[in-house]
């Protein structure tokens, strides 16, 4: 959980760059886009927490799945909101996914499984496009993000113990600039000022982790 509200804070700056193309929201283009990608280079964090976990280089092994469902008005991508009486990032904004165990074997396999047993949405339902690269939290996962495209219908049944509400957010509010915003906290030391993405769309408020790789991967369609 974290030790401040990142809701009341004030917004630093809107990071404003043009919205991706229209041409691009599509399933076709972004399978071509994975199946052959540009050189670009992923954002770093600006999380000053992340940059202590990746100085130490102990890292847990985790993956989650961006899931981009093909609705008729336009795709959205899937999240859930974490029950308020979990251990870790209580009440926040995740996509779903954990953390890797030794049976598994691959990041995809870590995705999809996860997926499966948080949200019931079974892999068939889940054609896997690509990933995108490792994002390191400050709570000491390497996280990999693992893209795949959805095709309703489909059945998705929040595990009651973990997922309060599953929802989705249009994919084009997600890929606009204009609603990336930066926040930034005093915690007190060795951690210091923290920096981090938020966008906020009605009433959910997606920050963290979850927008930095949202973040990435609007570079990664964009470049």
């Amino acid at each position: 959980m974290a030790s401040f509200d990142p809701v009341n804070l004030p917004v630093d700056t809107v990071a404003g760059e043009s919205a991706l193309e229209a041409a691009r929201l599509n399933a076709d283009w972004l399978r071509q886009r994975f199946a052959d990608p540009p050189r670009w280079e992923p954002e770093h964090s600006g999380d000053q927490m992340a940059r202590m976990a990746e100085a130490k280089g102990r890292f847990r092994l985790a993956s989650v799945l961006i899931p981009i469902v093909l609705r008729e008005e336009g795709m959205t991508v899937l999240f859930t909101r974490r029950t308020a009486d979990l251990k870790d990032h209580a009440g926040q904004i995740s996509f779903p996914g954990g953390r890797r165990e030794d049976y598994d074997d691959s990041a995809i396999e870590t995705a999809l499984r996860e997926t499966e047993e948080e949200i019931g949405l079974a892999r068939q339902h889940i054609e896997v496009i690509g990933s995108l690269p490792d994002y390191f939290t400050g709570t000491g996962y390497r996280v990999t993000p693992v893209a795949g495209l959805i095709q309703p219908p489909f059945e998705a049944v929040g595990e009651p113990r973990e997922v309060a509400e599953i929802f989705e957010v249009p994919l084009a509010f997600l890929m606009d600039g204009v609603n990336h915003q930066r926040r930034s906290v005093e915690l007190p030391q060795p951690v210091g000022r923290r920096s981090f993405y938020t966008m906020p769309y009605e009433r959910y408020f997606i920050w963290g982790a979850t927008a930095g790789m949202l973040r990435n991967l609007f570079h990664f369609l964009r470049s």
